[in-house]
């Protein structure tokens, strides 16, 4: 904008003002006796050209054609033209150029002219406008108007002195009385208890505006916060706008203040905002009480002064969501919040009280106490879980010991916590109106909503403002809304929405982690028999809260010959699935190995067991085939370690190595071959056979043990390494020092299994073994040595039974097998009878007919022993048999 139209914008002087009007002077006849320079500029007639002529030579009343033109002549209102020209003479002026201008004109009589009227006798004065001038300066003279008296923008203008000299009538109605009352008035004794929010600004009305007129530069959209003399109850927010006023020559006149209350939309905003912190800050972990307890913080205080969050017990514990009457819904205090100084009775606890911090007195009967050591005074500790401590997150406030029907229910998913209160609602309160009808309740400052997901109600949300006294017993502060409005009403119900979907998240959870705990402690070994093989020792740790129930799993299976098998695995996945699936695993294992399956082989078939339940869903399912499974991809290792001979053969399938400690300390991790994952399929597998001395500590593990988020396998495998290379310690000992080191926490992303065995041998005086021809000579041989090698142990009572096993085994191995033959005895727990021979024939029990001669021998031999088998040897075959001790050598 240029300087010129600058000017012209701020000269408020109308077009028919006389000092810039186009003015002529009148004698009575209408003859032009005087003429201004603003006619000659409108007219381009100069004082020589019009002086002495009549009026008429330059204005007429019709225009050539006999009409007004429209924007002149109007169809509004009586008189010759529009409204705004009411009381004004419409003329076409004709200029000396021969151009038409359409003029307003006005006329005033001259003092004493009617007294001395004749010719060249100034009689009146004459001025004159452009039409479009004076319609373009009435238009601002009514905005000028209407910000006066109908704009909602409150307007005020404060001196120099910042003192308030004008206002308009938004500002009139903002204070509740007229100028007159309030006018000299400084903005503090106004507005004294308010200020700025913005930042960058000072906080005072008389520090912004005594900025703006020192600086000159205005300011926009600056929040101010107080309240208004018309609504002393409740804070308001205005956006502010201030400019300096200057005079004609540039000097400050004061400041002008701009204030449009924005106090409905800042809080439809805040609304959005805790919409939006609720989505960000609840459900961020699966456990109900976390959720709860996110909730209330969320609320408090920005929304309420005090929230209370109650949780049917069923949702707690992961049971289905209530459907029934009130009575049927058992509800617990999971979580509570008060605003500092605030806090009302509470209905559900009638033997609880506020205190001072607006929290249950903890040493009232039947309240619930607060842990006072936690850094926060609303956040008592949370309880251990599994085999470690709980994973993070916050814990519910308002728990203490639960009184008549109380419950321990899990703090993380699948863990117990510490106890919540229940709660009972007497007739007619909010919450048990809420409970009956389903549906929020609002009653003065208490706001009730349920919980509710799929039809059922998981728990009410109590949100209160404190309408009574606060905990000091003095009453609310005058800021304090103590009612709920309808927006307010629609944005509780929307926050208890999303927290009932986080709940019952964290229920179904629930539910599911501690089936899972429950399938899993059902399919692990709950303790490992002792073995004359080994000494064992084990530890478990499940995973985390957050990442649930895993499939790591570990098995001491004892088997033929006094020899044992050691497996540990990883299943892929966590979660009820993947515990399923361990067990089939496991279980599978344990099968395979009772057959005395050499390691390869049994991760041979354990791999095709794994690839097969794939086909079969296809099938079962018409076609459709799991986009997951967690059984393709699971680990395994498996060891047979044997006494006697002080070999262990092992071989795995993806899982990492064991670690072997020898008698001296020496730590070593073998270059076992790494097969493929199971259910992979395409290479096979392979053994490896390694000398283990006696004392040799040999470590299965799984990956959770070595691998964390903050070191990778290498450092892992290191440090384990170092713990297990004291051999003063025993096994437990170092099995916690190694959980100790390696899952300082208890817990890790992923479960955690462990298993130590330290190898015995038996010695010669328990193991007597013989080698015999392939002829029927060796049969009375054998029952022979056998005898001996009984008497010598003292076990004369099973020596009938063993000769007649004896016999039976060594006369087949003579008919169906070839020689060599080899006969071996080993006195453990039980007393074991083993021949070998060269034949890969098994041979199977039949029962034999009454016409048949033979086929009973194998027959009688399973009636003598516990249990009896065949296991296949690169050489041939050894076929086994077990027999009880007597009571007196079993113990």
């Amino acid at each position: 904008m240029s300087a010129a139209s600058t000017a012209e914008s701020a000269d408020f002087r109308g077009p028919l003002d006389i000092t810039r009007a186009a003015t002529v002077v009148l004698d009575a006849e209408s003859t032009v006796i005087g003429w201004s320079p603003a006619a000659s500029e409108l007219l381009g007639y100069g004082p020589s050209d019009a002086l002495g002529r009549p009026l008429t030579t330059f204005l007429s009343v019709r225009p050539a054609g006999g009409t007004l033109p429209a924007e002149a002549s109007g169809a509004a209102g009586p008189g010759p033209g529009p409204p705004s020209l009411v009381g004004n003479e419409i003329h076409v002026a004709r200029t000396r150029d021969g151009r038409e201008l359409l003029v307003a004109t006005a006329t005033c009589p001259l003092p004493g002219a009617a007294g001395a009227s004749g010719p060249g006798t100034p009689d009146r004065i004459l001025v004159a406008a452009e039409v479009e001038a004076l319609l373009h300066w009435e238009s601002r003279i009514a905005l000028l108007q209407g910000l006066a008296t109908q704009s909602p923008v409150g307007l005020a203008i404060y001196d120099t002195d910042l003192r308030l000299s004008w206002s308009n009538t938004a500002y009139e109605r903002e204070m509740g009385q007229p100028l007159a009352a309030f006018r000299g008035k400084r903005a503090e004794e106004l507005y004294g208890a308010g200020s700025f929010v913005t930042p960058g600004y000072p906080h005072t009305l008389a520090g912004v505006m005594r900025q703006v007129l020192d600086t000159g530069e205005p300011v926009l959209d600056l929040h101010f916060r107080g309240q208004p003399p018309s609504d002393p109850g409740r804070d308001h927010l205005w956006s502010c706008a201030y400019y300096r006023l200057e005079d004609a020559h540039g000097h400050a006149l004061g400041v002008c203040e701009d204030a449009f209350d924005i106090t409905d939309r800042y809080r439809v905003q805040e609304r959005l905002t805790l919409l939006v912190e609720a989505g960000r800050r609840i459900g961020t972990v699966l456990d109900v009480a976390t959720t709860a307890e996110e909730i209330a913080d969320v609320a408090v205080p920005d929304f309420a002064a005090t929230v209370r969050v109650d949780v049917t017990r069923a949702a707690v514990t992961g049971e289905t969501a209530a459907v029934g009457s009130p009575a049927d819904m058992t509800l617990l205090r999971v979580a509570e919040r008060s605003a500092p100084g605030s806090g009302t009775p509470d209905p559900g606890l009638p033997a609880s009280g506020p205190t001072e911090t607006g929290r249950p007195d903890p040493y009232r009967p039947g309240a619930s106490p607060t842990v006072t050591d936690s850094p926060d005074p609303g956040r008592p500790e949370t309880g251990p879980t599994g085999s470690g401590p709980t994973g993070s997150g916050p814990t519910a406030t308002a728990r203490g010991p639960a009184g008549p029907g109380g419950t321990n229910s899990p703090g993380g998913p699948g863990g117990p916590r510490q106890p919540y209160p229940p709660v009972d609602y007497p007739p007619g309160s909010p919450q048990n109106r809420s409970l009956s009808s389903g549906g929020l309740v609002l009653d003065e400052g208490t706001l009730v909503v349920p919980l509710r997901t799929g039809g059922g109600i998981l728990g009410l949300v109590t949100f209160d403002r404190g309408e009574g006294l606060d905990t000091s017993g003095r009453t609310p502060g005058p800021d304090r809304a103590t009612t709920f409005d309808n927006g307010e009403v629609a944005l509780a119900d929307e926050l208890a929405a999303r927290a009932a979907v986080c709940i019952d998240n964290a229920r179904r959870y629930t539910r599911e982690r501690t089936a899972s705990l429950a399938l899993q402690r059902q399919l692990l070994p709950h303790h490992l028999p002792p073995q004359s093989a080994v000494e064992t020792a084990y530890r478990y740790l499940p995973a985390d809260d957050v990442t649930g129930v895993g499939g790591d799993w570990f098995d001491v299976i004892p088997l033929s010959g006094t020899r044992v098998g050691l497996v540990v695995g990883d299943v892929v996945g966590h979660g009820l699935q993947a515990a399923a699936t361990m067990g089939r695993l496991r279980t599978s294992v344990r099968a395979f190995a009772q057959l005395d399956m050499a390691p390869d082989e049994l991760l041979t078939r354990l791999d095709d067991l794994v690839g097969q339940p794939a086909e079969d869903r296809s099938d079962a399912c018409g076609g459709a085939v799991e986009t997951y499974d967690v059984t393709t991809g699971a680990t395994c290792l498996y060891a047979v370690y044997d006494p006697v001979s002080r070999r262990c053969v092992m071989a795995r399938a993806g899982h990492l190595p064991p670690a072997i400690v020898g008698p001296g300390g020496e730590v070593s991790f073998p270059d076992l071959p790494a097969g493929p994952p199971l259910g992979l399929g395409g290479l096979p597998f392979e053994s490896m056979e390694i000398d283990l001395p006696v004392g040799s500590l040999l470590a299965l593990f799984t990956d959770g043990l070595v691998e964390a988020r903050d070191h990778d396998i290498g450092r892992g495998l290191d440090t384990l390494g170092q713990v297990l290379g004291d051999r003063s310690a025993s096994l437990e000992e170092l099995c916690d020092r190694a959980v100790s080191e390696l899952v300082p926490g208890g817990t890790s992303a992923d479960d955690t299994a462990l298993l130590l065995v330290r190898t015995r041998a038996l010695g010669a005086d328990r193991v007597a073994d013989w080698e015999l021809t392939a002829e029927p000579v060796s049969v009375g041989r054998a029952r022979e040595l056998a005898t001996g090698q009984l008497e010598a142990w003292g076990l004369e009572e099973l020596v009938f039974a063993t000769q007649l096993v004896v016999s039976e085994l060594v006369t087949n191995a003579v008919r169906y097998a070839g020689g060599p033959l080899g006969l071996r005895l080993i006195r453990d727990r039980t007393l074991v009878c083993e021949v070998a021979d060269t034949g890969h024939t098994s041979p199977h029990l039949r029962h034999s007919a009454a016409d048949d001669e033979g086929g009973r021998g194998l027959f009688i031999v399973a009636q003598l022993v516990q249990r009896w088998g065949t296991r296949y040897t690169p050489t041939g075959k050894t076929i086994w048999t077990e027999q009880a001790l007597p009571p007196a050598e079993a113990g």
